[in-house]
């Protein structure tokens, strides 16, 4: 025989009995809804909305609810701001909203900034949506080098970059300059140049 407390717990089972099924509902036999259309006798089975709120419903048949809501009509009564307007609110869940920076004036002259993070002026330096330069490569790195040799600017591209070593390939390749040392060096320049910013590409 087992010990159970008063809230049913055995201690020494580790869990609750198990309630008899006719414990859960309601007390003798379940009440039927009748279809809310009048004079119809069928089960509502079917919940159709009184109103635009949604919090009321009519309960009718399988019949009654299609006829209802092929009728029923959610604007109704609305013209067309008012229908403009549910559609705006409902796309941020009617929450509140505000234009976008109204709230931040002021920002750039409250905000320390003891490093220049953001520049000699600070935050009110630039406006709103200007981005300032930048070098999409190290000014001193080998692709900088082999941008100034070829003289090219960004942003680069492989035909670019091709029309351009086949330029000056014959410019300074050994037999069209009579095997010149200074057009010899340059020649190789540009063609390690090109190696470089071919690999840079991924090509």
């Amino acid at each position: 025989m087992t010990r159970a407390d008063n809230t049913g717990w055995d201690r020494r089972r580790k869990r609750r009995p198990i309630p008899p099924l006719d414990s859960f509902g309601p007390q003798g036999a379940a009440k039927t809804r009748l279809c809310d259309h009048p004079g119809c006798t069928h089960e509502g089975l079917y919940r159709a909305p009184k109103s635009r709120d949604l919090r009321e419903y009519y309960w009718f048949c399988l019949e009654h609810v299609q006829a209802y809501n092929k009728a029923w009509n959610y604007y109704d009564g609305l013209n067309e701001t008012d229908i403009e307007t549910m559609i705006r609110r409902a796309t941020v869940w009617d929450r509140p909203t505000w234009p976008l920076g109204d709230r931040c004036a002021g920002v750039a002259e409250r905000m320390h900034d003891p490093f220049t993070v953001f520049g000699p002026e600070g935050m009110a330096g630039e406006g709103p949506g200007q981005d300032s330069p930048r070098p999409r490569h190290r000014e001193d790195g080998p692709r900088a080098r082999a941008m100034r040799v070829m003289d090219l600017d960004e942003p680069l591209t492989l035909s670019a970059l091709k029309t351009r070593y086949k330029t000056l390939v014959k410019r300074y390749h050994p037999d069209a300059n009579g095997g010149d040392r200074d057009a010899e060096e340059r020649f190789k320049m540009v063609t390690e140049a090109y190696h470089v910013l071919r690999a840079a590409l991924g090509a």
